[in-house]
This record gives C-alpha cells, sequence and structure tokens, in this order.
C-alpha cells in the first residue's frame, strides 16, 4: 500500500482507495484518503 503524509493527523499513513493520476507535467501520482480522520492525501511519484 503506499502511503502519504497527512496534514490533519501530522503523521505518514497508507493511502486508503487509492488512485493512480497524471499531473499536469505528466508525473505519475497517488490520490486518495486518509484512514483515520478522512482528509484527502496525495503522494507524487509513483505508488
Amino acid at each position: 500500500m503506499p502511503q502519504a503524509y497527512c496534514v490533519k493527523c501530522r503523521k505518514k499513513r497508507e493511502i486508503q482507495n487509492p488512485k493512480q493520476v497524471t499531473l499536469k507535467n505528466k508525473r505519475p501520482a497517488v490520490s486518495g484518503t486518509c484512514p483515520v480522520c478522512k482528509t484527502k492525501v496525495f503522494r507524487i511519484g509513483k505508488g
């Protein structure tokens, strides 16, 4: 499971419902939600 930093929890969390997305500059990224507080989390790079 990919991990991302949750700003609200201030900890690294596993991404819930991860989705592969592509940024405008063609870089890959992973978007999803924090499993604890349900805040949107985002990680640039392959997940």
